[in-house]
This record gives structure tokens, C-alpha cells and sequence, in this order.
């Protein structure tokens, strides 16, 4: 097996990803865990751009680190100081947990060991496009177009429906 520098930096994602991961669920303090939480992400969506995957890249990063992480950061940030949990983990509960983790590690060991190899190419040898461009073509022109708008009134509606919600003064 040659190391390029793509395999390199693959590896370098891979392990980021990992590591990350492990420090979000190993860490006590929850502040340390979301940031932990920000680079696992990250490292999902540079694992997605090698997987030449470049739609669900950037909807991990726009959605995922600026949007849903943000959005923790600011509920613990604002309930930091008053929410006080003690978690008392009991030794049948970590023999458990780690029993099920390496089960669910063997099983995807096992699906990446018998998954074949593949290649980014169509049967004639020439390469596909980019998926961005025919998930346009699919939401704009095709029959994925109503569901779209549908949707997308639905999060305005439920934008403002928050906005409304959240308003300091009590109408009389």
C-alpha cells in the first residue's frame, strides 16, 4: 500500500474524527464535549469530501457545526450555571456500555471488511458529476420540487411561530 499524500491526509481526517469522538464521550465537562462535538463534525465532513459526497460536506457543515452546534453551545452557555447533575455511573453500567460498544465495533469491522471496492467511475469508464449538480436538477426540475416548497414554508412558519414564542411581553 503506497502513502500519497490523499491517503495521508485521509488517515489524518480518519483519526480526528475518532479521537475527537472519544473526548466527546470521555469528558466530563459538557462545555469541552461540544467543542470536542465541533471537530468530530468537521472531520465528518472532510470523510464526506473524500467520498467525493461534496452536497452532504457542505450540509454537514452549514447545518451541523453552524447551525445545530451553535445552537448547544448557546443552551449550555445559557444553563450552565443552573443546571447542576450529578451522574453516578455503576460498574454493571460500564461493563455493559462496553460490551455493546464492542459488539457495534466488530459488526462494522465486519461490514467494512466485506464491503467490495469502488470506484468513482460509470461503467464506461468516464466520471460521474458532481452530486450538488444533479441534486439540483432533481429539487428544481424534477418531481422533488413541491416537497421542497412545502418544506420550506413549514420552517418559516415554524421560524416565526418561535420568534413569537420567545417574545419577552404578554399580550392582553
Amino acid at each position: 500500500m503506497e502513502f500519497t499524500l490523499k491517503t495521508f491526509i485521509f488517515y489524518g481526517f480518519a483519526l480526528m474524527t475518532i479521537a475527537s469522538a472519544l473526548v466527546v464521550v470521555t469528558v466530563r465537562n459538557i462545555v469541552h464535549a461540544a467543542f470536542s462535538l465541533m471537530v468530530t463534525l468537521f472531520g465528518v465532513a472532510g470523510l464526506y469530501v473524500f467520498l467525493q459526497a461534496d452536497f452532504l460536506a457542505a450540509t454537514q457543515v452549514i447545518v451541523y457545526v453552524g447551525g445545530i452546534l451553535v445552537l448547544i453551545l448557546f443552551g449550555v452557555m445559557m444553563t450552565s450555571g443552573r443546571l447542576e447533575m450529578h451522574i453516578r455511573i455503576e460498574r454493571g453500567q460500564l461493563l455493559l456500555g462496553g460490551v455493546v460498544s464492542l459488539a457495534l465495533l466488530m459488526l462494522l469491522l465486519t461490514v467494512i471488511a466485506n464491503t467490495p471496492a469502488w470506484k468513482n467511475l460509470t461503467d464506461d469508464g468516464t466520471k460521474l458529476p458532481p452530486t450538488t449538480e444533479r441534486i439540483g436538477e432533481l429539487i428544481l426540475n424534477g418531481p422533488f420540487l413541491l416537497p421542497f416548497e412545502v418544506v420550506s414554508v413549514l420552517l418559516l412558519v415554524a421560524l416565526i411561530g418561535a420568534a413569537l414564542i420567545s417574545r419577552k411581553e404578554v399580550r392582553e
